[in-house]
């Protein structure tokens, strides 16, 4: 399928807000002369610039990071930014931070895809994360396998680099965005495959974007050619509507009903997928929606709410958790101290309070 012209010559990192990258590979996927193509429409100029949210993983705590500096939300798990300017001028001071705190027992390389950045700087950043000893989970977020997948499979040093880092004590554990089955081509497998031989555990999560994935059978499909390929399904999960990514909003009723149904058309270990809200009261499981109510569960939240259990009213128009009536004092509004910081000597940063044990 021929590109058009006007993708080959613009500028593709700054056009392409859902994508961590794009390429003459990922481009070779989509059918050009469809304006509905479902890859097509996940790199539309249309959506906004890069540098703000995009609609891959706009409701995900790993996109919703702090310019600057660290984020440290939940009391075990501390977000720090992996952008490449970021990396340029050094994270020391959030790798101070994450030593000084030793309730952070998992970090997640945030703001940026982390295999963007050039292999000996990734190599320098997880060296400098294992030398810290309570940080016991490493997390990588990326789209790269599905993007640039020969940025994974022939680059014989960061496959080295994930060999020696993710140890059977200490695995790396890679995050991965997949948003649709085409996207699982047998480049992407060889690469998933490869971070596997080489030791990545390897899970995947997936937002339900309206005209892009929202039916059982893409979902299910998707959750077949992932377990084919090793990756585990660890959750799908409702986008943050916006003003930018309104068209690609789908119900919270209607999202429960199209991964059940999606794990229906499965024979194995899809089944396992769960539907999540990443809300700002913490992340949040759907566990039902049934007869008007939907049934939630938190599994985290920085007042500490795991296993809080909810019952709340759901129109079948509801985009969010806050349409959920009643939702501001059962969920609860949560306000967050954020405080203006030159803490470490960060310039633009706002950085949350930490958590004391026994808070």
């Amino acid at each position: 399928m021929a590109m058009p012209e006007f993708a080959r010559n613009m500028d593709l990192d700054a056009a392409a807000p859902v994508c961590t990258s794009t390429n003459t590979y990922y481009h070779s996927l989509i059918d050009w002369g469809d304006a509905n193509d479902p890859l097509r429409k996940l790199l539309s100029p249309s959506l906004p610039a890069a540098g703000g949210k995009g609609i891959w993983g706009a409701s995900d705590d790993e996109a919703d990071y702090l310019a600057q500096g660290y984020r440290h939300k939940f009391r075990t798990s501390a977000f720090l930014m992996l952008t490449e300017a970021e990396a340029e001028e050094g994270v020391s001071p959030a790798l101070d931070y994450v030593a000084a705190h030793p309730e952070i027992r998992q970090v997640i390389l945030a703001g940026g895809d982390c295999f963007k950045l050039p292999t000996l700087k990734l190599r320098k950043l997880l060296k400098s994360l294992r030398a810290i000893p309570h940080v016991g989970i490493i997390r990588l977020s990326t789209r790269m396998p599905v993007m640039d997948p020969m940025r994974i499979s022939d680059d014989l040093g960061l496959l080295r680099l994930i060999r020696e880092f993710s140890t059977p004590s200490k695995p790396l554990y890679l995050m991965a965005h997949i948003h649709h089955p085409r996207e699982m081509t047998d480049q992407a497998i060889r690469a998933f495959r490869s971070l596997g031989d080489a030791g990545a555990v390897i899970v995947n999560r997936t937002p339900i974007l309206g005209g892009i994935n929202d039916a059982p059978e893409l979902l299910g499909e998707l959750l077949e050619r992932l377990e084919l390929a090793g990756v585990t399904p660890y959750y799908f999960f409702v986008d943050r509507p916006s003003e930018e990514s309104g068209e690609f909003a789908v119900p919270l009723s209607r999202a429960y009903r199209l991964v059940e149904e999606a794990k229906l058309t499965t024979a194995g270990l899809g089944r396992r997928a769960r539907l999540a809200v990443n809300h700002d009261a913490g992340f949040v499981e759907v566990l039902a929606v049934e007869g008007g109510k939907a049934y939630l569960k938190f599994h985290a939240s920085p007042d500490d709410d795991a296993g809080k259990f909810i019952t709340a009213d759901c129109p079948d128009d509801a985009l969010w958790l806050s349409e959920l009536p009643g939702s501001e004092s059962r969920i609860g509004a949560l306000q967050i101290d954020w405080t203006d910081s030159e803490d470490y000597g960060l310039r633009t940063s706002y950085v949350k309070r930490p958590y004391q044990i026994g808070d």
